[in-house]
């Protein structure tokens, strides 16, 4: 039996995720959010096919960079003519742009080929927390990225507070059928 799935509506539906870049570390964040955009999350991953989905990033202006790469940090692009380099730092274009530090970093880990354009096309990034897309949104990434990035988890008290809660009330449900079982076996 093959286990292809093959070119299915389905199977390349596009799911619009949202990831709140307030207090994020700007790099693991843009690895997340470029495994997004090229579909690698998704089985039918295939580098040279499409699939990726879509991405909305709020609150773009407070991503945060460790270190000292805040003063350190250079953007350069070229205007095409003599002497047109042009240099900026990292704080200057937070300022100014901070949209373009989101999408220059997620630019850089997508792959050289014909499909990152298209990809970046289903990058949107937004300063604050409005955006025009809230209806579309069906994923919201703030608890996966946390779990992924190894942000911190639950302390071994906790998870055994969490332990006894459940033990509690799945006793307690028992307990409950077991009335009931007695109550229908008199009857």
């Amino acid at each position: 039996m093959s286990q292809a799935i093959g070119n299915t509506a389905l199977a390349y539906a596009r799911v619009w995720h949202l990831v709140d870049a307030r207090q994020r570390i700007l790099g693991r964040m843009a690895t997340g959010i470029a495994t997004t955009l090229m579909g690698k999350h998704k089985p039918i991953y295939d580098p040279a096919s499409d699939c990726g989905d879509y991405v909305v990033v709020i609150n773009a202006k407070e991503v945060v960079v460790t270190g000292k790469k805040a003063e350190k940090k250079l953007y350069r692009h070229h205007t095409g003519y003599p002497g047109g380099l042009k240099e900026i730092v990292y704080k200057d274009l937070q300022e100014k742009k901070p949209d373009e530090i989101i999408r220059k970093a997620v630019s850089g880990m997508l792959p050289k080929n014909k499909l990152r354009d298209t990809r970046l096309s289903r990058l949107y990034v937004f300063p604050d927390e409005e955006n025009p897309y809230e209806q579309n949104i069906t994923t919201i990434y703030d608890k996966t990225l946390v779990d992924q990035f190894g942000l911190p988890k639950p302390t071994k008290s906790e998870k055994k507070k969490k332990f006894k809660d459940i033990k509690a009330i799945t006793s307690e449900v028992f307990r409950k059928n077991k009335i009931e079982n007695k109550k229908i076996k008199k009857i």
